[in-house]
């Protein structure tokens, strides 16, 4: 496959992901609505499984956006440097297997929001904002 075909497919899995969580959903819920595993959502997601037409209209209906919404912005990032998020990185995938074994909400929740919370501060140090010590690394 092509650079510019995967940057696509990982466009694409960025794009369901970001209206995924913009909604408040979880993989697993995503791929319940669409009678699939989270593993495979996770793979959409990373790019590293491509999302077919049909398929990816389906996710459109349950992400009650318009099939364009995917590819809106592609043109500009097509050369920009590789997702931050760090689907690919396999401390990540663990996080997000291990995160979606916790069943009780409440919990869940607690932890997205300590998660959040430290890499907003980490954020804020890079940026120069107050944010954790600096450490002697």
């Amino acid at each position: 496959m092509g650079k510019i075909a995967t940057r696509v497919d990982e466009y694409v899995g960025e794009r369901i992901r970001s209206r995924r969580t913009e909604l408040g959903l979880t993989q697993e819920e995503l791929a319940n609505s669409l009678k699939i595993s989270y593993q495979q959502v996770q793979k959409y997601e990373t790019g590293a499984n491509r999302v077919s037409a049909g398929r990816l209209f389906e996710i459109a209906q349950r992400l009650n956006v318009d099939m364009a919404y995917f590819f809106d912005g592609l043109k500009d990032t097509l050369e920009s440097r590789p997702m931050e998020h760090g689907g690919k990185n396999r401390s990540t995938i663990e996080l997000v297997r291990n995160f979606s074994d916790i069943e009780d909400t409440t919990i869940r929740s607690a932890v997205a929001g300590l998660i959040k919370s430290i890499a907003s501060r980490y954020k804020d140090e890079e940026t120069g904002e107050a944010g954790l010590p600096v450490t002697g690394n």
